[in-house]
């Protein structure tokens, strides 16, 4: 089992709920979310948004699912954001879920 966390402007909600329909990903959770982003590039591992003055109306989506899906999304993710013509990508992060109570 794997969270699959995802995050990303708050227009692109449909798009990320797509591709995870398309990774067969039914079950999953949507926070809204303020993001932050400067000019200096940063990190994403060292702050989860870049702090700056500008201020984003963002979304973090997430899932326990199996692994598979969880590797499928990346990748539609990761498509994605090849073609997108955008400033602001989608990002995604896997995590391994070692124990759970179900």
């Amino acid at each position: 089992m794997k969270l699959l966390i995802v995050t990303s402007l708050k227009e692109y909600q449909q798009t990320v709920s797509k591709i995870f329909e398309e990774a067969q990903i039914k079950v999953f959770s949507v926070s809204k979310t303020i993001g932050h982003k400067d000019d200096h590039q940063q990190n994403l591992l060292d702050n989860w948004f870049a702090s700056g003055e500008e201020e984003f109306d963002s979304i973090v989506m997430f899932s326990f699912t199996a692994d598979t899906n969880a590797f499928t999304a990346l990748e539609l993710i990761n498509k994605y954001n090849e073609t997108a013509v955008s400033g602001f990508p989608i990002r995604a992060f896997i995590i391994p879920v070692e124990k759970s109570s179900n």
